[in-house]
């Protein structure tokens, strides 16, 4: 069983508006007698994204006790926009009724501190557990069951359907188009008579190549449904694929594929040969990176077995994929555990390039670097390697110099800070970018997504302007070279239009300031001088700590400024730690990462042999400001699982 708190009546459901639920208001009285989690996400953050497929499973097999209802509570300003809500909403095919927070209203009533958070409500409308982060469904599993046995036998659940509603489905050519490439002329469709380009058709679960009006389909490798499958074009099966390379012509017949995708939702990297339409999985094993097994006790996230063979090593939501001429590999943008992976087809291995797993902005040696879901990627004549950095709202690079790759930012501030300014590096501001592109006088076109612009980096002039507005959410761009004696274009992928533009390169560009924002997510207040950070953790029923080797609990705290943190920083065993503050620094961000490891098994009883192990890992980033007054908080409680 799991460990229950005094009961708590669960706070009202406020809220700006509906989706989901054919424009009714839903209240507690709606959902009495139903088991129901409220799943607090972000429609920007890769972490909400993998809890959302997470609970599919769980929604199908218990639709008539269960109802999820997801309370979206925005960082950007972006996502305050309700078109952009209700599109976020049908591109990830959300089938439970979803509540629009746009002032974080409650998201404060339920105490949620992370992205994503879980609430458990049972029938009678009482709290019964928090959980934050991912990889709590195998306990949710365990809890749903006796939730259902303990109302079953009280007369106090409710079987039958649920309050969603679905929404109309959008038609067209393309459904919220995620990347682009062009094919080079070997490898186009025998019907093209010119240029044709390479989109994942994201929405659609598919990868298509459209002919040069961009608004034709020639072939598609995929279908309409979600799914994992390898086979023809026919049979193969995507989840959201996003980014997309060719590879080298010297290597295709090796390797026996011509282009690599990024098939984000099944965690796997998978390669195209055009010409037969045969779909393999060349590197992931569709189980969604966390830390691998020595990871798990080191805290470095950075081993790979490099003889491991791609195919059993674990990837997570890898969104963008290119080749390096550089390293002589593929680059792949790991979102889902904020690094730069490569992936070399013709060894068959699978390494951390860039990033500690640490969530944040933090340049470097590419070893020790923070990124923040990196979502795109861009390769310069020189080798460097651009990085859209979407969640810290930066443009990085990548440089291969004699000592090692180096991580350098040209724009971006950290994870809370964005907006829409022309200008410096220090001025500079975008808003969750997530596709570059190298332009012909080797400055970076930008697609800045949530700001519906793109932008321009001029690495000469070390500035930031705009080139268009307006557009709805550009999810990436292309150079488009049209050939000796013509300008060349800018292709844009405009996901939420559902639809690839072209964009003229104007030789002057206007400058924007619409100011510099940060996220509307209010600081926890502190009293100051010292604070202790505790993270609960429950293991779920039928599951034990594995206590084999030790404490196999850590948490890793770090601050942002790094000097808020006096003493008490970096990664130790447990999950308790008192920090002692700086007097001199009175708003920070505090980067707090928990793990916990357990295996199936009773507690108090040895762990089976060939038990089956979890691991348990929630970022929290935390904007703090230190008050001086005792009333405010001296410990702050996060929640890996617990109880309320």
């Amino acid at each position: 069983m799991v460990e229950r708190a005094p009961r708590v009546r669960a706070s009202e459901l406020t809220g700006r508006n509906w989706l989901n639920t054919g424009g009714k208001e839903l209240t507690w009285s709606d959902l009495r007698g139903k088991i129901v989690i409220l799943d607090f996400w972000s429609f920007c953050c890769i972490n909400c994204l993998h809890v959302l497929d997470e609970l599919r499973p769980l929604e199908e097999e218990f639709s008539d006790i269960l109802v999820t209802v997801g309370v979206h509570s925005p960082k950007f300003e972006h996502e305050a926009d309700p078109e952009a809500l209700a599109a976020a909403v049908d591109r990830y095919d959300l089938r439970h009724p979803v509540l629009d927070d746009p002032e974080l209203g409650t998201w404060q009533a339920y105490t949620a501190r992370a992205w994503p958070t879980l609430v458990v409500v049972d029938p009678e409308g009482y709290v019964v557990a928090h959980l934050s982060g991912e990889g709590h469904v195998q306990g949710l599993v365990s809890l749903v069951h006796e939730l259902a046995e303990e109302h079953e036998a009280k007369g106090t659940l409710h079987r039958g359907s649920g309050p969603y509603v679905p929404r109309p489905k959008q038609e067209g050519v393309l459904s919220f188009p995620g990347k682009i490439n062009a094919l080079p002329a070997e490898l186009r469709s025998p019907d093209a008579d010119d240029q044709t380009y390479l989109v994942t058709d994201t929405g659609r679960h598919r990868v298509v190549e459209l002919d040069s009006s961009l608004e034709k389909v020639l072939r598609a490798w995929g279908g309409n449904d979600k799914g994992y499958e390898d086979g023809t074009s026919d049979e193969a099966r995507f989840n959201e694929p996003q980014g997309l390379a060719i590879v080298p012509e010297r290597l295709r017949d090796s390797v026996g594929y011509d282009v690599l995708v990024a098939d984000s939702v099944n965690h796997r990297l998978r390669g195209i040969e055009l010409g037969t339409g045969k779909v393999s999985t060349v590197a992931g094993n569709g189980v969604q990176r966390l830390l691998d097994a020595e990871g798990a006790r080191t805290g470095d996230p950075n081993v790979i077995d490099p003889a491991a063979d791609p195919l059993t090593v674990s990837l997570s939501s890898p969104w963008d994929v290119l080749w390096s001429d550089a390293i002589e590999a593929f680059v792949v943008a790991m979102a889902g555990t904020h690094q730069i992976f490569s992936f070399d087809p013709v060894a068959g291995t699978v390494q951390v390039l860039a990033g500690t797993g640490a969530e944040g902005l933090l340049d470097g040696p590419a070893a020790d670097a923070w990124f923040a879901q990196s979502s795109g990627l861009a390769q310069a004549p020189d080798g460097t390697v651009w990085v859209a950095d979407s969640e810290t709202s930066a443009v990085r690079k990548i440089a291969f110099d004699e000592g090692g790759p180096t991580v350098t930012s040209v724009v971006g501030q950290g994870l809370f800070d964005f907006g829409f300014r022309d200008g410096s590096s220090e001025e500079a501001r975008l808003q969750h970018c997530l596709g570059v592109a190298v332009l012909p006088d080797q400055s970076v076109a930008i697609a800045d997504t949530y700001n519906g612009a793109v932008r321009r980096w001029d690495p000469v002039a070390k500035e930031l302007t705009t080139l268009a507005r307006d557009l709805a959410e550009p999810s990436d761009v292309l150079l488009e070279d049209r050939g000796e004696g013509n300008d060349p274009l800018l292709l844009v992928v405009e996901a939420n239009a559902h639809q690839v533009v072209r964009l003229p390169i104007p030789k002057e560009a206007q400058r924007v300031d619409e100011g510099a924002s940060q996220t509307q997510r209010p600081p926890s207040l502190l009293a100051g001088d010292t604070l202790e950070i505790v993270s609960r953790f429950s293991a779920p029923t039928g599951q034990k700590l594995d206590d084999r080797w030790g404490d196999p609990t850590q948490l890793k705290v770090s601050a942002t400024p790094p000097e808020f943190i006096v003493e008490g920083s970096g990664a130790q065993q447990g999950l308790t730690r008192t920090l002692t503050l700086n007097p001199d620094i009175t708003d920070a961000v505090l980067h707090v990462t928990a793990r916990a490891a357990a295996c199936d098994g009773e507690p108090g009883g040895e762990i089976p042999d060939h038990a089956a192990c979890h691991l348990y890992q929630q970022d929290w980033g935390i904007p703090v400001r230190v008050t001086g007054n005792e009333e405010d908080e001296h410990t702050m409680t996060l929640d890996l699982r617990g109880v309320n």
